[in-house]
């Protein structure tokens, strides 16, 4: 895949919060703009960081979004409070409901506790203990399923029936995709002439919002998607034009394991440059540059966009890239080994 369609700009329908219909719509730039207002009380600011000697490596001018300085330790906390903030308080009334491979479970039920709302998690029982932890510790409560997406659907249905519960999913719902979308609004404050952005994709709620984004302060701006060749679901939705469900995805990145969603591919499909791979040994090298380099705690996920960057030098030579550097949520015990096999 050389190529995806030309980016068209802003998305063309506004979100509603508390739409009923059966398929979500996708959100505008407007709603990204009003997403940050909403949730400017609550997330922070994360910088945004430069490294010479990464710059050199690459060939470019590299613009690091930290989102692993975020609160809950990744970029969700903006999608999960946005979404958590927009729904009222009958709705708050009733609980809340996700399914999450960690960072998202995370940030709702960091958010969820901020609004005084009990939550819920149906999490993959080979999820990392780290964000298992950060579940509990914020107060919810944790309902294990298979790894699959099959079997994170099912249990999130069975939970919802169970409970009453409202649902914030990870990625197919347009309040999460305009928070996300927040982070590349200030890596554009930052770095306002970027010629491309980068951004991991796993079920494509950050990525969507980061083209939305991008294309709202500038249509021209490149928007890349960074993906691992064990879980290429999204490359390859993209490149045969259909969504490409019901694989089993094999890498480290736990944060990158989930399908397209019905609202994020149409997305993605009229907003994105490509989508590149990389494998896991790539991954752990960028990870470890990172660092070594700029002293930056960084999960293997958030590595990707640089590893990326790193496999492709000539497509990026010269050009000025920002990278979302997703999360840091890493199992510490586990370093060693990957740093080791890298």
């Amino acid at each position: 895949m050389n190529n995806l369609s030309a980016p068209h700009g802003v998305e063309s329908a506004s979100a509603n919060p508390h739409t009923t219909s059966a398929e979500p719509v996708a959100p505008t730039y407007s709603d990204i703009l009003a997403a940050a207002a909403r949730i400017a009380p609550l997330a922070h600011a994360t910088p945004v960081l430069r490294s010479r000697a990464i710059d050199e490596l690459a060939g470019c001018e590299l613009h690091f979004k930290c989102e692993n300085l975020q609160r809950g330790g990744a970029f969700k906390f903006r999608g999960a409070s946005n979404a958590v903030f927009s729904l009222s308080d009958e709705e708050v009334a009733r609980g809340i409901v996700t399914q999450s491979s960690g960072n998202h479970g995370g940030a709702i039920a960091l958010a969820a506790r901020l609004r005084g709302a009990t939550a819920t998690v149906v999490a993959p029982h080979n999820t990392p203990q780290v964000k298992l932890a950060a579940i509990r510790a914020y107060g919810a409560q944790i309902v294990h399923c298979e790894p699959d997406q099959a079997s994170r659907d099912a249990t999130t249905a069975q939970v919802l029936a169970q409970t009453g519960g409202v649902l914030v999913h990870p990625f197919n719902d347009p309040r999460v995709i305009a928070g996300q979308g927040t982070a590349t609004l200030e890596l554009l404050a930052s770095a306002p002439t970027l010629d491309a952005v980068i951004a991991p994709v796993s079920g494509g709620g950050l990525l969507s919002g980061t083209a939305i984004a991008a294309h709202g302060h500038n249509p021209a701006i490149e928007v890349y998607g960074a993906e691992p060749e064990g879980a290429r679901d999204a490359h390859d939705s993209l490149r045969e034009g259909r969504r490409i469900t019901g694989r089993k995805p094999d890498t480290i990145c736990d944060g990158l394991r989930a399908e397209l969603g019905t609202l994020t591919f149409p997305i993605l499909r009229s907003h994105l440059r490509d989508i590149l791979l990389v494998d896991d040994p790539q991954v752990i090298a960028a990870m470890r540059l990172i660092w070594e380099r700029m002293k930056l705690v960084v999960e293997p996920s958030g590595a990707v966009p640089l590893a990326v960057v790193l496999a492709n030098r000539e497509r990026f030579a010269n050009r000025r890239v920002g990278l979302i550097v997703s999360g840091g949520n890493v199992d510490l015990d586990l370093i060693a080994q990957w740093f080791a096999r890298a």
